[in-house]
């Protein structure tokens, strides 16, 4: 299943209720399960952000709903953004080819052009 990490910052809401935040992490546990999807991990963090996740869904629609759920609520603004586990990394490594296609740049026979 694709995997997302979602950088998370406490809206006013949310930090004024931050004594329930755990629970809400219960909860959008569960909402990700309805959706066929995992919340794996919750961290509570320091710095920029109030607290990452890293959820996986069977697909973006699901991820999306997830997503636009949890911000109804209120509590968090998120930034989230797919990840790749170095499986898929060597999947998409396989489909580049020898890199030299319109993604890998000019190729060597093309890189020294006569004036």
């Amino acid at each position: 299943m694709p995997t997302y990490v979602s950088l998370m910052k406490w809206t006013e809401k949310g930090i004024g209720a931050v004594k329930e935040t755990t629970k809400r992490a219960d909860a959008a546990r569960a909402a990700a399960r309805r959706l066929g999807g995992k919340l794996n991990t919750i961290l509570y963090t320091q710095g920029s952000y109030d607290a990452i996740a890293i959820t996986e869904f069977p697909d973006e629609d699901s991820a999306m709903a997830f997503l636009l759920g949890t911000g109804m609520q209120g509590n968090v603004r998120t930034e989230t953004l797919r990840a790749f586990t170095p499986a898929e990394m060597e999947r998409i490594f396989g489909k580049m080819g020898d890199g030299t296609g319109a993604a890998g740049g000019a190729s060597k026979a093309g890189a020294a052009t006569k004036r």
